[in-house]
């Protein structure tokens, strides 16, 4: 990542928009979009598939459930950021599993890049069905979209949810199962 060029593509934009970059608060702005930028744009260089480990464990193919997975991605249209949960549900086949930290960093991965929600939520099922082979999976994103929140319509406080289905998962009792798993409430 260029981070010099970032930070002058960053003054720019500041006199672009009517602002002195020499400023006192605004001198520093620059270098420090770069560094932001380096690490919320992380995974545009790392291979998702590196970080999702296979293990063979014995399973009697039921559900594998992580939910709740915290992340934060930039929308590709206007680089504002979107960010809520993530939710995965596989069940495996011929005891293929992965460590729950290994779908948590895919998630953290295929969010650090300019991204889509929608595309996102296929990029982690089509990933984890290719690295597992499991019987079916399903993947739902919860989000928040800073682009509806702040700028066109203007209404923070909204849920977009999108759904990724494959395999036995799409059979209506499986996935109504593994939605009903997900929908229950923890108890603190």
């Amino acid at each position: 990542m260029d981070l010099k060029r970032i930070e002058r593509a960053i003054v720019e934009i500041l006199i672009a928009i009517g602002e002195d970059p020499t400023r006192e608060g605004l001198k520093q702005t620059p270098r420090r979009i770069a560094r932001l930028y380096k690490e919320i744009f992380s995974g545009i260089n790392t291979d998702p598939k590196k970080v999702m480990k296979v293990y063979r464990v014995k399973n009697q193919e039921e559900m594998i459930i992580i939910k709740d997975i915290p992340f934060y991605s930039m929308c590709e249209h206007h680089l504002l950021p979107f960010f809520g949960k993530a939710h995965i549900v596989y069940i495996p086949k011929k005891n293929r599993i992965t460590g729950f930290s290994n779908l948590v960093q895919v998630v953290e991965t295929l969010a650090r890049r300019p991204q889509i929600q929608e595309r996102l939520t296929s990029q982690i099922a089509d990933l984890i069905m290719a690295r597992l082979q499991p019987m079916g999976l399903l993947v739902v994103i919860e989000a928040e979209q800073l682009c509806l929140s702040m700028t066109g319509v203007k209404k923070p406080g909204h849920l977009t949810v999108t759904s990724a289905i494959r395999g036995v998962m799409r059979h209506p009792a499986t996935r109504n199962e593994a939605l009903s798993l997900l929908k229950k409430e923890r108890k603190d």
